[in-house]
């Protein structure tokens, strides 16, 4: 390895750490609650080497609101869209993936889903984190009822968004429930939702005479 691919990968790790680090006291403490200097004696840095990496407080927060937002929706949206089996089969997949995240992240989501910044820029941060969670469940909605009418959408959209982030919370506080649960949950929940919209005769999900 060169030396410039080692300081890379030594890069690469520094702020790996930072990033972890600052996840778990934003979560256990909130944004106002915790500092630069603890973040960085967590990672076992220093104060300027952990600003050589982000400028400010507030824009290492949002790097890791960007980041996990990013990751947590490419996953779902694949086996949505690309997965095998049938709709129900990819249905539950999609949710399973989501909350595998979840699993697997936890004290990024305390962050992402509890906001205590106070800060207009964070805070309009997760008004686009929670409109790009609806938009993607208008998409399974989509794919799931083709023909349903466009006015209903949103706000079943928002229904299922807000499922997702309440069920993801109460998950946190209770980690020995398992995922099946969860997934199990999303699931009847969507199909309740889908079972009591009235859609055209003739498509997928209608009836024809």
């Amino acid at each position: 390895m060169s030396e410039i691919d080692r300081s890379r990968a030594a890069r690469a790790e520094a702020r790996t750490r930072i990033e972890d680090a600052a996840a778990r006291l934003f979560a256990e403490r909130g944004f106002a609650g915790t500092t630069i200097g603890e973040i960085a004696a967590e990672a076992g840095l220093s104060k300027p080497m952990l600003y050589r990496h982000f400028d400010s407080k507030q824009e290492l927060h949002l790097a890791l609101l960007e980041r996990h937002r990013d990751e947590l929706a490419a996953a779902p949206i694949r086996e949505l869209l690309h997965g095998e089996g049938d709709l129900s089969t990819r249905m539950r997949a999609m949710y399973d993936a989501w909350f595998a995240y979840v699993e697997t992240h936890p004290y990024t989501w305390r962050m992402m889903f509890r906001d205590t910044t106070g800060d207009a820029e964070v805070q309009a941060f997760h008004h686009e984190l929670q409109r790009r969670q609806r938009e993607t469940d208008m998409a399974l909605l989509r794919e799931f009822v083709p023909g349903m009418p466009e006015a209903e959408l949103e706000p079943l959209g928002e229904a299922i968004r807000s499922s997702l982030y309440g069920l993801a919370l109460w998950w946190l506080d209770r980690p020995d429930r398992p995922r099946e649960l969860l997934v199990a949950a999303m699931v009847r929940i969507t199909r309740g939702l889908i079972s009591t919209v009235d859609v055209p005769p003739g498509t997928p999900d209608g009836t024809t005479n």
